[in-house]
């Protein structure tokens, strides 16, 4: 049986917001999505109102005004693969507004709503931990932007880079069920997520597979550049295609601000066969911004 709303979403960018997700459109409770290009000059004039926010320059350099904190130049990368990336952390009840100081702007930002407050944060390539996880063909890296223990309520946010013919959320792992050990201690989250992608070169692909162990769901999505993946639930690996590296910038919220989850325990044993690390990753690298 499939799911009752479409797992994957093309852009429109007639638009200037050319992505768009709600929960109403996801059938689920918590996240929202959107990516949006800003020419120079422009600005995109918003309110998180009772929303936590997390906004993150896929390219472009920006002004930031906002009713709490100001940034004058945040951002550097022209595109993801051409550097580590810049960030802010929006929490509830702010005005803010960004403008585009380079020929073009490129966001993406994720918010869900919060009964809490936390401070506004301008998170920078210095601040960000780089995760090189896997080995061999499974090889990917992480780089986490809004990680669990991050100073926010339900938000998390990482950039995952897989190389050209490498899988990446591999071994398959879910994350749909709230679930403590005897000691009182997570070992998986009950977390709505999204993969927006970005590929390296414009005739590129990724497949990414969606599953769950009740049949409910079992889809597998061709997905190109600029196109987003709901995963609502179940098991949900990816892999590149060769000859393009691939690039998606996962948003996730739910039950906790973690990323616990569970292995498909078909395919857990691959991480004992790991034999060494691709020597491809990572893909871009803090000496980028310093060239």
């Amino acid at each position: 049986m499939a799911y009752n709303v479409p797992l994957k979403i093309s852009p429109d960018f007639s638009q200037r917001e050319y992505i768009s997700i709600t929960p109403k459109d996801a059938a689920w409770e918590y996240l929202y999505f959107a990516a949006r290009k800003i020419s120079r000059g422009q600005s995109w004039i918003s309110s998180s109102d009772e929303n936590e926010m997390v906004v993150v320059l896929l390219g472009g350099v920006a002004e930031i005004r906002s009713s709490r904190e100001s940034w004058q130049e945040v951002g550097r990368r022209p595109d993801v693969f051409s550097g580590m990336p810049y960030a802010v952390y929006i929490p509830r009840q702010t005005e803010f507004e960004v403008i585009a100081k380079s020929n073009e702007l490129d966001l993406g930002y994720g918010w869900t709503q919060t009964n809490q407050d936390h401070p506004m944060q301008l998170i920078t390539p210095e601040m960000i931990d780089i995760d090189i996880r896997g080995g061999d063909n499974v090889t990917r890296q992480i780089n986490n932007i809004v990680p669990p223990g991050f100073d926010c309520h339900k938000l998390v946010a990482v950039e995952v880079y897989t190389p050209s013919g490498n899988w990446s959320s591999y071994p398959p792992h879910k994350h749909d069920h709230h679930q403590v050990d005897e000691n009182g201690k997570l070992i998986e989250a009950d977390l709505e997520e999204i993969y927006f992608y970005k590929i390296d070169k414009p005739t590129g692909f990724a497949y990414q597979r969606i599953y769950t162990d009740d049949g409910k769901i079992d889809e597998l999505l061709l997905v190109k550049d600029n196109e987003l993946v709901l995963s609502p639930e179940g098991y949900h690996p990816v892999v590149s295609a060769p000859g393009n590296n691939t690039y998606y910038l996962n948003f996730l919220a739910g039950s906790a601000q973690a990323l616990s989850a569970s292995d498909d325990p078909d395919f857990a044993w691959v991480k004992e066969t790991y034999t060494t690390k691709d020597p491809r990753v990572p893909l871009v690298t803090m000496e980028m911004e310093k060239e």
